[in-house]
C-alpha cells in the first residue's frame, strides 16, 4: 500500500505555472530580406511585390536604391509617394504598402528538434509554432523544460524554463515570441 502511495506520488507533477516573461515587442520595421507588396492605385504597370536588398534598399520603377530599412510599412509608403510626385511621374498617387514576411526578423530553435535553426518570425508566432517549424521535439527531448531566452528593452537577456506539455494540454497559454527569440528544447537524461 505505502508502494502504491509513493508511485503515485512520484508520478503526479506539480500544476505548471506561467512563465514571468515581458510581453513580446513588435518589430515591424523592414529590414534585409523582408518582402512586402506595393499598390499604387490605378497603376497596372507597377511590379506589386519587391524584396529588401541586403543593403536595405529596394529599386522601384522610375525610383532606384529607396533606403527602406528601419522603415515602417506607411513610412515606404509615403516616401514612394512624395518621390513620384517630386519626379513629376504621377500627380496625386495613392500608394499602399503591406509586408508579407519579415525574413529580417527570425527566432532560432536549437537542441532536441528535428530541423534546428533560424527561422522567420511570422506575425503573431508562437512558441509551439516555433518548435513546429523544427520539425518539433525529438523523442530524446525534454519538454518539460524547454528554455526561451528573449532580448529585454536594456539589451540584456531573460531565460525562462518552459513546459510544453503544460501548453500542449491546454494547462497553459501557449507563447508569443518576438524577433531574436532563442529556444532551446534541453536533452533527456535517462
Amino acid at each position: 500500500m505505502l508502494w502504491a502511495c509513493l508511485v503515485v506520488a512520484c508520478q503526479s507533477r506539480a500544476p505548471a505555472k506561467a512563465p514571468d516573461l515581458p510581453a513580446p515587442v513588435e518589430s515591424t520595421t523592414l529590414g534585409p530580406g523582408d518582402i512586402f507588396r506595393m499598390e499604387v492605385v490605378g497603376e497596372k504597370d507597377f511590379p506589386d511585390e519587391y524584396q529588401v536588398a541586403p543593403d536595405g534598399t529596394v529599386n522601384f520603377p522610375y525610383i532606384d536604391g529607396m533606403m527602406v530599412a528601419g522603415l515602417e510599412a506607411q513610412d515606404v509608403a509615403k516616401r514612394v509617394r512624395d518621390s513620384l510626385i517630386e519626379r513629376q511621374i504621377l500627380l496625386h498617387p495613392s500608394v499602399i504598402v503591406r509586408v508579407t514576411e519579415f525574413r529580417s526578423k527570425r527566432v532560432t530553435v536549437l537542441g532536441q528538434v528535428k530541423n534546428p535553426g533560424s527561422f522567420p518570425l511570422q506575425p503573431g508566432m508562437t512558441l509551439v509554432q516555433a518548435i513546429s517549424q523544427a520539425g518539433g521535439v525529438t523523442a530524446l527531448g525534454l519538454v518539460e523544460q524547454v528554455r526561451l531566452t528573449r532580448t529585454l528593452k536594456d539589451r540584456k537577456s531573460l531565460t525562462v524554463v518552459v513546459d510544453l506539455d503544460a501548453i500542449n494540454s491546454g494547462q497553459l497559454e501557449d507563447i508569443p515570441l518576438q524577433a531574436s527569440d532563442r529556444i532551446f528544447v534541453e536533452e533527456r537524461v535517462f
